[in-house]
Protein backbone atom coordinates (compact mmCIF):
# COMPACT_ATOMS: atom_id res chain seq x y z
CA UNK A 1 0.00 0.00 0.00
CA UNK A 2 1.33 3.42 -0.89
CA UNK A 3 1.73 6.17 1.64
CA UNK A 4 -1.25 8.46 2.30
CA UNK A 5 -0.40 12.16 2.00
CA UNK A 6 -2.15 14.31 4.58
CA UNK A 7 -2.00 18.09 4.32
CA UNK A 8 -2.48 19.74 7.71
CA UNK A 9 -3.38 23.44 7.68
CA UNK A 10 -3.21 25.46 10.90
CA UNK A 11 -2.30 29.03 11.76
CA UNK A 12 -0.52 28.12 15.01
CA UNK A 13 3.01 26.80 14.34
CA UNK A 14 3.31 24.77 17.57
CA UNK A 15 -0.02 23.03 17.02
CA UNK A 16 0.77 22.40 13.35
CA UNK A 17 4.12 20.88 14.33
CA UNK A 18 2.40 18.59 16.84
CA UNK A 19 -0.24 17.47 14.31
CA UNK A 20 2.44 16.67 11.71
CA UNK A 21 4.49 14.73 14.29
CA UNK A 22 1.42 12.69 15.27
CA UNK A 23 0.48 12.00 11.64
CA UNK A 24 4.03 10.86 10.83
CA UNK A 25 3.99 8.35 13.69
CA UNK A 26 1.84 6.17 11.44
CA UNK A 27 4.14 4.54 8.83
CA UNK A 28 1.37 4.65 6.21
CA UNK A 29 0.79 8.40 6.55
CA UNK A 30 2.92 11.34 5.44
CA UNK A 31 2.07 14.71 6.97
CA UNK A 32 2.66 17.89 5.00
CA UNK A 33 2.35 21.19 6.93
CA UNK A 34 0.87 24.47 5.71
CA UNK A 35 0.60 27.56 7.89
CA UNK A 36 -1.49 29.65 5.52
CA UNK A 37 -3.94 29.51 2.62
CA UNK A 38 -1.11 30.29 0.19
CA UNK A 39 1.07 27.46 1.51
CA UNK A 40 -1.89 25.06 1.35
CA UNK A 41 -2.60 26.07 -2.27
CA UNK A 42 1.04 25.49 -3.22
CA UNK A 43 1.10 22.06 -1.56
CA UNK A 44 -2.15 21.03 -3.26
CA UNK A 45 -0.88 22.10 -6.69
CA UNK A 46 2.52 20.42 -6.31
CA UNK A 47 1.68 17.20 -4.45
CA UNK A 48 -0.75 14.33 -4.59
CA UNK A 49 -2.81 14.82 -1.42
CA UNK A 50 -5.35 12.30 -0.09
CA UNK A 51 -6.70 14.18 2.91
CA UNK A 52 -6.68 17.77 4.16
CA UNK A 53 -6.99 18.55 7.86
CA UNK A 54 -8.29 22.06 8.51
CA UNK A 55 -7.01 22.85 11.98
CA UNK A 56 -6.80 25.61 14.54
CA UNK A 57 -7.10 29.15 13.22
CA UNK A 58 -8.42 28.21 9.78
CA UNK A 59 -11.49 30.41 9.38
CA UNK A 60 -14.63 29.40 7.50
CA UNK A 61 -13.73 31.36 4.35
CA UNK A 62 -10.23 29.87 4.14
CA UNK A 63 -11.63 26.39 4.77
CA UNK A 64 -14.14 26.83 1.96
CA UNK A 65 -11.45 28.07 -0.44
CA UNK A 66 -9.21 25.09 0.34
CA UNK A 67 -12.14 22.67 -0.02
CA UNK A 68 -13.09 24.22 -3.38
CA UNK A 69 -9.51 23.93 -4.62
CA UNK A 70 -9.40 20.28 -3.51
CA UNK A 71 -12.63 19.58 -5.40
CA UNK A 72 -11.21 21.26 -8.52
CA UNK A 73 -7.92 19.33 -8.36
CA UNK A 74 -9.35 15.95 -7.35
CA UNK A 75 -12.86 15.44 -5.94
CA UNK A 76 -11.57 12.37 -4.07
CA UNK A 77 -9.50 14.54 -1.69
CA UNK A 78 -11.18 14.42 1.71
CA UNK A 79 -11.35 17.71 3.65
CA UNK A 80 -11.79 17.36 7.39
CA UNK A 81 -12.19 19.96 10.11
CA UNK A 82 -10.00 19.07 13.12
CA UNK A 83 -10.67 20.94 16.35
CA UNK A 84 -8.15 19.18 18.57
CA UNK A 85 -8.83 16.72 21.36
CA UNK A 86 -5.71 14.59 21.49
CA UNK A 87 -3.92 12.03 19.37
CA UNK A 88 -6.55 9.30 19.76
CA UNK A 89 -9.25 11.55 18.37
CA UNK A 90 -6.97 12.73 15.55
CA UNK A 91 -6.18 9.14 14.49
CA UNK A 92 -9.83 8.17 14.72
CA UNK A 93 -10.94 11.15 12.61
CA UNK A 94 -8.33 10.41 9.94
CA UNK A 95 -9.14 6.69 9.77
CA UNK A 96 -12.88 7.41 9.62
CA UNK A 97 -12.43 10.00 6.83
CA UNK A 98 -10.14 7.73 4.79
CA UNK A 99 -12.65 4.90 5.11
CA UNK A 100 -15.20 7.10 3.39
CA UNK A 101 -17.20 7.97 6.45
Amino acid sequence: MSQINILAVANHPEILETIIRLINQNEQWHGIPAGSLEEAEDVLRLNSVDLVLLGVGVDEDTGERITSLCNAINPKIVCLRHFGGGSGLLYSEIRHALAGG
